[in-house]
């Protein structure tokens, strides 16, 4: 049993409402947050909307999708599999 549980934050972002491409990317996140369920990491997943201005002034224009972990942007302008999700997941965790 696990008692030493780690969260890691994901955000995905993209316009509201999001587009397919979107959609696509957090269903990748929410697959390996649910692959990474039993491994003592709580993945906390969060939609932000890249057009927003608080976005835009803090990480620049962006392609969309984007996925930050820990407020670091990961990857840009392409859908990734879940395995690359967990794989970055559990190297922020460590």
């Amino acid at each position: 049993m696990v008692t030493d549980v780690r969260e890691v934050k994901v955000e995905v972002r993209g316009p509201e409402p999001a587009c397919a491409r979107c959609q696509a990317a957090r269903k990748a996140v929410e697959k390996a947050a649910e692959n990474l369920k039993d491994s003592g990491i709580s993945v906390n997943i969060e939609k932000v909307n890249i057009l927003s201005r608080e976005v835009v002034q803090k990480y620049g224009v962006l392609v969309s999708p984007s996925i930050a972990i820990n407020g670091v942007v990961k990857i840009v302008g392409r859908i990734p599999n879940p395995e690359e999700i967990e794989r970055l997941i559990l190297e922020a965790a460590k």
